[in-house]
Formats: C-alpha cells, sequence, structure tokens
C-alpha cells in the first residue's frame, strides 16, 4: 500500500464565535430581506398612486367638459321654451281676433293646426329637457364620486409622505446592516451559500407543489376518461345486443327450418365421428400416461444429478459472471436500504473469497422471494478477512460497451487480470446512450436515487447495474436538464468540461453512499482526472477515506483544460486549485489543467509504457506539463499495456479468414495469402514475411516518421 502525508485542513472558530457568526448572518439575512420588502412595497405604492391620481384627473377634467355641455343645452332648452310661450301668447290673440272677425269653423281649424304644431313643438322640447335633465343628474352623481376619490388620493399623498420617510430610515438601517456584514468577507460568503441553498429548497417545494397538481390533475382526467369508457362500453352492449335480436329476426322461418335439418344431419354424423374418436384417444390417453411417468422419472433421476454434480462442484469452477451478479445484488441491498453497510462488506469479502457457503445460498435462495433470500444471507455474517484488495476503476470508457479508443480496451483488459489475481474489482462508468447495452449482462435499474451537487443545487442520479465481461460495473444516469450522457456521441461536445466533472462528483458521490471502503480508486485521462482532488479536497472530510488514487494518463495530447470559474460547479475551490503547484495551466494561468490536478493530487501517476514515459518529461512529448512532472518523477512510471488473450486470440477470432492455435499453425500461411490478396500484393516471393503492423497515436508526428519508414521498407514486396 502506497503512503501519503495528508494535510490537515485550516484552523477554524470555536464553536461559540461560529455559532454567534451564523445567529449575526441569520438575523442580518432577516433584517434586509424585510427591509427590501418594505422598499419595495413602498415604490409599488408610490407609482400605484401616481398612475391613479393621473388617471383621475383625465377623468375629472373629461366630466368638467361634458358639464359644459349640458349647462349650454340646459340654456338653449330655456330659449326654446320662452319661444313656445311666446307662441302660446300669440295663438290667444289670433285666437280672439279670429273669433271677431270669421266664423267659428274656420276658427276651430286654425285653432287646431296651430296647437298640433305647437304640441309637436313642446312634446320634443320636453323630451330632450328630461333627457338633458338625467344627464346633468348623473353627470352631477360622477363628479361627486370623482372628488371623493380625489380626496382619498390626497389622502394617498399624505401616506407617501410618510412612506418616504420610512424608506429613508429602511435605507439607513440597510446601509448600517452592510457596514456590519462587511466586517467578515467569510459570512457573507457563507451567507451566499446558505441564500443558494435556501433557493434551491423552496423551488423543489414548488416543484414538488406543481408535480402534486400535475398528478392530481391527471387523476382526475383519468378518472373522467374511465367514466366515458364504462359509458361507451354499455351503449356498446346495447347495441351488441340489438343487433344480435336484430340477426335473429332477419332469419326468415323457411331457412331456420333448413338449418335445422342441415344441424341434424351434421349432428349425426359427429356422434358416429364422437364414438370413433373417444375410442382412439382412450387408447391415446393410455400411450401418453406411460411416457409421462417415463419422462418424469427420467426428469427427476437428472435433477437428482443436477444437484449432486451442482453441490460436488467446486467454487473455483464458477465464471465470473456469477460472482459478478452476486456481488451487483448485494450492493443494490446495501443502496435500497435492505441490509446495513456493515452486513454488506461482509458479504461482499465471502464474494470475494469465493465462499463456497454463499454461492450455495445463492443458488438455494433462487425461488425464494427477497425477504426470504435476504435472510438467508445474513446468515452468513461474521468477521472475515479480505484475501486482496478492492480496486474500483473509474472511466469514461470500458471495451466493448463504451469504447473509442484503447482506454476502453485497458480497463477491461486490466480489470480482469486483477480480477483473475483474485482482487475485487468494479467499474464506474456513465450511462451513455450509444452504448451498445447487447453486451451488458443482467442490467438492470436499482431503486435508489443518489443526489449529487452541481451548479450550487442537487442533481438525482439512477444507479443501473450489470456485468460486461464478466466484470460488475455501474452505469450513473444523470437527471440532468443537459442530458450530459444522452448526446448520441461519447466525446466531442462543447460541454465536455462540464459533463465529465459532473459526473466524477457523482461517481466517488456513489461510493460514500454505498458505503464502500475500497483500497484503490483508478481513474483514467483528463475525463475523470476531477476524481483526484474531489476525493482529498470534498470526499475524505466525508469519510470516504480508505483508499489510494491511481491517475493513468494514456495520452498527452488531451489535458481538458478549461477557465479556472467551471471548477466552481461541480463543488472545487477555483481560487485555492488555480496555482501553479496545483491546477493551474502551465500555458494560461487564468485556466485550469485537469490532467495536471489528477498528477498532483494522485498518489501514483502512470501512463501506458515507459518509453511514452520518458517522451512526455520532454518539452515535445509533455504538452506543457514536462515541468510537472518532472517536479513529481517519484511518482510517475510508465506500465508497458499487455494485451487480452481472450480476445486477441487466433484460434478464435472471427476477423481471420482461417483460425489456427500453437499447435496448429497451417492457418498462418492461408490467412497470409489472404491479405496479400485484399492488398493488392504481388504473389512473388510469398515466402518474405509481411511484418508491417505498427499501433500508435495517430497525430504523432514521430509516429509518422516511423511510418514513412516501414512503408518504404516494404513497398518493394511488391505492391501494386
Amino acid at each position: 500500500a502506497l503512503n501519503v502525508n495528508r494535510t490537515e485542513p485550516a484552523e477554524q472558530l470555536s464553536d461559540g464565535q461560529l455559532e454567534d457568526l451564523l445567529a449575526m448572518i441569520k438575523n442580518a439575512e432577516k433584517n434586509i430581506l424585510l427591509i427590501n420588502q418594505a422598499r419595495v412595497r413602498a415604490l409599488e405604492d408610490l407609482q400605484k398612486i401616481l398612475s391613479e391620481k393621473k388617471v383621475l384627473q383625465a377623468e375629472i377634467n373629461v366630466l368638467e367638459m361634458r358639464l359644459a355641455e349640458t349647462d349650454a343645452r340646459i340654456e338653449v332648452a330655456d330659449q326654446e321654451k320662452t319661444r313656445v310661450e311666446l307662441l302660446e301668447g300669440q295663438l290667444e290673440k289670433l285666437h280672439s281676433e279670429l273669433a271677431q272677425k270669421g266664423s267659428d269653423a274656420e276658427l276651430h281649424d286654425i285653432q287646431t293646426g296651430v296647437l298640433s304644431d305647437a304640441n309637436d313643438t313642446i312634446s320634443s322640447l320636453t323630451v330632450e329637457l328630461n333627457s338633458i335633465r338625467e344627464e346633468n343628474a348623473s353627470l352631477k352623481n360622477e363628479i361627486e364620486s370623482f372628488k371623493t376619490q380625489l380626496n382619498d388620493v390626497k389622502n394617498n399623498d399624505e401616506r407617501l409622505v410618510v412612506l418616504e420617510k420610512e424608506r429613508l430610515f429602511l435605507e439607513s438601517a440597510l446601509k448600517d446592516l452592510e457596514s456590519k456584514l462587511s466586517i467578515s468577507p467569510e459570512a457573507v460568503s457563507e451567507l451566499s451559500t446558505l441564500k443558494v441553498e435556501c433557493k434551491y429548497l423552496s423551488d423543489k417545494v414548488e416543484n414538488l407543489q406543481l408535480l402534486l397538481d400535475k398528478a392530481t390533475k391527471q387523476a382526475d382526467q383519468a378518472v373522467i376518461v374511465l367514466q366515458q369508457n364504462q359509458d361507451l362500453q354499455r351503449e356498446v352492449d346495447k347495441l351488441e345486443a340489438t343487433l344480435e335480436e336484430a340477426n335473429i329476426y332477419k332469419l326468415s322461418s323457411d331457412k331456420l327450418q333448413k338449418d335445422n335439418e342441415l344441424m341434424q344431419q351434421k349432428i349425426k354424423l359427429l356422434e358416429n365421428s364422437l364414438e370413433k374418436s373417444d375410442e382412439d384417444i382412450n387408447s391415446y390417453v393410455q400411450l401418453y400416461q406411460q411416457s409421462v411417468n417415463e419422462f418424469q422419472d427420467t426428469l427427476n433421476i437428472l435433477q437428482k444429478e443436477s444437484k449432486k454434480k451442482t453441490l460436488d462442484e467446486p467454487v473455483e469452477d464458477m465464471p465470473w459472471e456469477f460472482w459478478s451478479q452476486l456481488l451487483l445484488l448485494i450492493d443494490g441491498w446495501a443502496l435500497e436500504k435492505k441490509i446495513s453497510v456493515d452486513d454488506a462488506k461482509l458479504l461482499r469479502e465471502k464474494v470475494w473469497k469465493k465462499d463456497k457457503s454463499i454461492s450455495d445460498i445463492y443458488l438455494a435462495c433462487k425461488g425464494q422471494n427477497e425477504d426470504e433470500a435476504i435472510s438467508s444471507f445474513l446468515g452468513l455474517t461474521s468477521s472475515a478477512t479480505s484475501p486482496g484488495l478492492h480496486v474500483i476503476h473509474i472511466a469514461a470508457e470500458m471495451a466493448p460497451v463504451a469504447k473509442v479508443g484503447g482506454l476502453g480496451d485497458v480497463v477491461c483488459g486490466l480489470s480482469k487480470a486483477l480480477q483473475k489475481k483474485g482482487h475485487l474489482v468494479e467499474i464506474v462508468l456513465p450511462k451513455y446512450d450509444c452504448m451498445q447495452y447487447d453486451r451488458i449482462g443482467d442490467i438492470r435499474a436499482l431503486d435508489v436515487v443518489i443526489e449529487s451537487y452541481f451548479d450550487g443545487q442537487l442533481f438525482k442520479n439512477k444507479i443501473w447495474v450489470g456485468t460486461v465481461e464478466g466484470l460488475p460495473v455501474y452505469f450513473i444516469e444523470p437527471h440532468h436538464p443537459d442530458k450530459f450522457f444522452w448526446r448520441g456521441d461519447f466525446y466531442g461536445e462543447r460541454d465536455d468540461f462540464r459533463r465529465f466533472s459532473y459526473f466524477s462528483r457523482v461517481a466517488l458521490e456513489f461510493l460514500l453512499q454505498a458505503g464502500k471502503k475500497p483500497d484503490i480508486i483508478h481513474c483514467h485521462d483528463w475525463q475523470t482526472a476531477f476524481i483526484a482532488p474531489l476525493y482529498w479536497d470534498v470526499y475524505v472530510p466525508k469519510g470516504l477515506n480508505s483508499a489510494r488514487i491511481c491517475f493513468t494518463c494514456h495520452n498527452f495530447e488531451y489535458q481538458g483544460t478549461a477557465p479556472a470559474s467551471e471548477l466552481e460547479s461541480c463543488g472545487l475551490d477555483s481560487h485555492h486549485l488555480n496555482r501553479p503547484d496545483r491546477m493551474q495551466d502551465n500555458s494560461a494561468h487564468n485556466r485550469v489543467n485537469s490532467v495536471k490536478g489528477g498528477v498532483v493530487y494522485s498518489n501514483i501517476v502512470t501512463t501506458v509504457s515507459p518509453t511514452y514515459a520518458q517522451e512526455v518529461r520532454t518539452a515535445e512529448g509533455g504538452k506543457g506539463l514536462q515541468s510537472t512532472l518532472s517536479t513529481h518523477s517519484k511518482k510517475f512510471i510508465g506500465v508497458l499495456n499487455g494485451i487480452d488473450t481472450d480476445i486477441w486470440n487466433p484460434a478464435t477470432d472471427p476477423f481471420l479468414d482461417v483460425q489456427y492455435n500453437a499447435n496448429d499453425l497451417q492457418g498462418k500461411s492461408e490467412n497470409k495469402e489472404a491479405l496479400r490478396r485484399k492488398l493488392g500484393l504481388s504473389s512473388e516471393d510469398v515466402k518474405r514475411p509481411l511484418d508491417s503492423s505498427f499501433v500508435s497515436f495517430a497525430f504523432n508526428p514521430k509516429n509518422a516518421t516511423k511510418k514513412q519508414r516501414v512503408r518504404r521498407h516494404f513497398l518493394p514486396i511488391g505492391m501494386t
């Protein structure tokens, strides 16, 4: 096991001082909220009063204009009334003159005509006068109401003065509080964090309420739809009954008679056939019964032999998929709080040691329900010692389910090799939408949700488990609105820095909540290099402190740089880490380098070969990190990658034309001839070797030069 000197945290305030400071911050926050609320209310009241005052003044002006028009119309009506009175006087004079000069008939005609004209004029004037009086009365009422509102506006003006005084007083109080808060910048930063958490909790409550309302609406709609379906079903039943009655009535009596006769004939034929069939069936039943009895006896014998063989079979012969599935089952129970962390640890150790007792319990519990199975497993819990190391790989790739380059092959091959040596190996991957799900065995979701911190709030994550190449693998599916791993591709997104810093934080949160105590956490390339600083700065204080960190950089061409402020999203302190001796990029001091963070904060750093380890210590190969690697040279080594002989096996390789092995090399010459045909090479000098394989980074200039040399050497073979 590797040792590391862990730095102790800085001196902290005493408990009493810290409690006083928190109380003062909470009181200050409450006072600030009250002041801001009062200030906002005062401004809103002021705006409302001014707008109401403008509206009332405009309406008063309109009413005054209408009142003036009404007065003018009243004056015109009075003039008309005076004119009518004059006409009535003239009418009386004419009446007297006509009485003297003319006959009574002529007088009556003239009087009637004049009176009718006068009456028409008087009636029209009277109607108009009444309407004007009614309108005048309504206008007077409106004027009185507006005068009342105007008095209210004056009262509001007085209230505005009072609110202005109150605002000045609150502003002075706010300045005093701000001056008090300026004394403690650390308290202010803590206050901002508390505000963010408070806002998050309130948003969470609102979201829950919205979900509850939505669920209630959906339930109501479902009830309505159910009732409608029941009504429709009743209607359909009625229609079907009506249709059946109609079909019955459509049949004529003649047709029914003919059908009856035909049916009688068919019934007789069927009875005869049935009698013969009964005889045949009875004979067949007897034969079948004998066969069933013989089969049952044979089956019982086979079951007994199979059970005996299973019990006698050594547990070392069990496939790795068996132990991985058993380990995932125990971890699922632990995450779902169905067994304690200590019991889960003891059961994992039995799986780790391939204990025969736990394999027997697992096989015996196949037909039991979950509670009975858990009870049987808990009966095995006892003290045990671990036979090897507990290694957890956290990576962005794993062959064959999520493979882009050599990283995926290394994670899979190294894990299988460690597992064969008796170590407990687990892998944590993102749950990409573009993975090869058909290569994952027994994939299922656990009934548990892991919440992790990002961008100042908590996000839920779903945990999936399955086996890949016999290894237990955990897949993390973030429930984040940005759908980090639901992009149709593994890499190449503009927010890759955010995606994988989020994943690194969730992976460590999963290990903490699952109660795992690994000996080694192995992270790979820049995508999971965040694990190292997150582990020491965030999760060791939380209790995840049993492991040492191993960081492997497979390619120093990609280093995962970003503005320093982006570290804050996953909970790391950018001011603390953006320093030359920590994560600050050596080429741009306003950016951080995740690979550099992995090198600085890991207990051991490896790369893919000793030769490459020497290359990256140079200015050309280090891509800016050569000085950092030199500083940490004592913990930096190159380990040559091996191959997975289960995959790279010519005896089973499906891409070869002819398979071969060490005992039968005949297939090599046939494959060589097939390769010549595919490459268009000459068939002359067939004994000359075709040793032209070359595996390297395609973009490396040195490797390109080597390839050119190889090409010049082999071209004379006869490429057409």
